[in-house]
């Protein structure tokens, strides 16, 4: 018998509720489980959380301290993130965040995880999100220079895991709000492979409408 996670919730008091789809058999209450956890979906959500966490660093970085984060959703295909910020990026601004990003990446920088008291973190300059409420005691994610932030999710040990990373949209949200999409590992592969396909097939399509040029 096999079910699969697909959501995970906490409750207001403080219980985690899985969402399942059962795969194959059947499950009856009070049933025993063995849990185990699928190695390549999580190493590419991590990949795609630990840059979540590079991009903030750069976006403050080239757009200035007033970024901050306003959302984000982190899974093993892609991750999105939103943050403060009062215009559209230009395109060589998208272009700085990406590379910067690209280099905390390439630099291989070790990445850290710590529980500590929450004044404690404060003291080394972790970022917390507003309004998010917090314990005494919280974990705190560093990378190297480059980020350190509280957090409780899953990330790579190493930046240089992630592979690379790549920004596919800059849109608008709402007022002051805007939204970055962006892929990593072999989701970058995957995009260059599927921009290629279509100059292909358009070249290919122009060729057959100008068979003499």
């Amino acid at each position: 018998n096999v079910m699969q996670v697909i959501d995970t919730k906490k409750t207001g008091a403080g219980q985690f509720i899985c969402n399942c789809h059962v795969e194959s058999g059947c499950f009856y209450t009070d049933d025993s489980v063995k849990s185990a956890v699928d190695e390549k979906k999580r190493m590419a959500t991590a990949r795609n959380h630990t840059c979540a966490h590079l991009l903030q660093a750069a976006l403050r970085k080239v757009l200035g301290d007033h970024v901050h984060q306003a959302g984000q959703l982190v899974n093993a295909e892609r991750l999105r993130f939103d943050f403060s910020h009062f215009s559209a990026m230009t395109p060589a601004e998208i272009a700085e965040v990406e590379n910067l990003v690209n280099s905390y990446v390439l630099a291989g920088i070790d990445i850290v995880t710590k529980e500590m008291p929450i004044e404690e973190a404060r003291k080394l300059g972790a970022m917390a999100l507003f309004g998010e409420k917090y314990g005494d005691v919280v974990r705190v994610v560093k990378m190297g220079d480059a980020s350190i932030e509280f957090c409780g999710g899953t990330h790579l040990d190493n930046t240089s895991k992630a592979g690379l990373f790549k920004i596919i949209s800059e849109s608008s949200v709402a007022a002051g709000v805007r939204r970055i999409e962006a892929v990593t590992g072999k989701g970058v592969l995957e995009y260059i492979n599927r921009s290629l396909a279509m100059i292909n097939e358009s070249a290919a399509a122009l060729k057959l409408a100008n068979p003499n040029e």
